[in-house]
């Protein structure tokens, strides 16, 4: 099989689509903010749980935040909040996910045309819940780009499984091995391999290239290098 074969692209949104720092950095910042109601010890605390520098305002890149799911969060934050209950605590935490400011990693409306032009159908698998994704798909105007969009509670499970892979290939009717999973984390690319797919890493998350290269068939610095990779330049 040859790159010219591939029928259709699966994106990650966080880190792949956007930039992870410039949305969920500050998502973060607002979250911890909420939950420790105008306490910046408590503030600084609850960041520690999950991996976040309420000081510096980032990420640590092995925070499991960066590539889990809300009910990932909803397990550490719950016994440090006893005052919400889970179910108060995802609606916040989605409800800030779908308010938070999105900045593309390359500009996408244009790069997706070239995609859809080249007869590619186009997806975006997230384990960000699925209300979020479909907000900030709409707040950049490419929603209607893609002919699948799930997240974690779609019901087809959650990355590093594949189920979001296998639902995307028989949304569209393309084999698993005439696909590609784009995306900027090991999950992203373990949850590909394991379908089948072409896998394909991209610099705009919190990875680096060397945590990647091992499960990925080629390392990009963004997704607008894709073009010359599938042969469409």
């Amino acid at each position: 099989m040859t790159v010219r074969d591939i029928g259709a692209i699966l994106f990650d949104k966080d880190g792949t689509l956007f930039d992870f720092g410039a949305t969920w950095n500050v998502w973060a910042a607002n979250l911890l903010t909420a939950l420790a109601q105008g306490s910046h010890q408590r503030a600084v605390a609850l960041g520690e749980l999950i991996g976040y520098d309420f000081e510096a305002r980032t990420f640590s890149p092995d925070s499991f935040v960066v590539a889990g799911t809300p009910d990932d969060l909803v397990a550490v934050l719950a016994p440090a909040c006893p005052d919400l209950s889970r179910t108060e605590l995802i609606t916040l935490i989605n409800g800030l996910a779908e308010a938070a400011p999105m900045a593309e990693a390359v500009p996408l409306a244009p790069l997706l045309d070239r995609f859809l032009a080249g007869g590619l159908h186009l997806g975006v698998a997230t384990n960000d819940a699925e209300r979020p994704a479909i907000a900030h798909l709409d707040a950049a105007g490419v929603r209607g780009r893609f002919a699948f969009i799930a997240g974690s509670d779609s019901g087809f499970g959650a990355k590093p499984a594949p189920g979001q892979m296998h639902a995307f290939c028989d949304a569209v009717g393309v084999a698993p091995q005439r696909a590609v999973m784009v995306g900027d984390s090991t999950h992203d690319l373990h949850a590909g391999r394991a379908a089948g797919m072409l896998t394909v890493a991209v610099l705009t998350g919190m990875a680096k290239a060397a945590e990647l290269e091992p499960f990925a068939d080629v390392v990009l610095p963004d997704i607008g290098h894709l073009p010359e990779w599938l042969g469409l330049d």
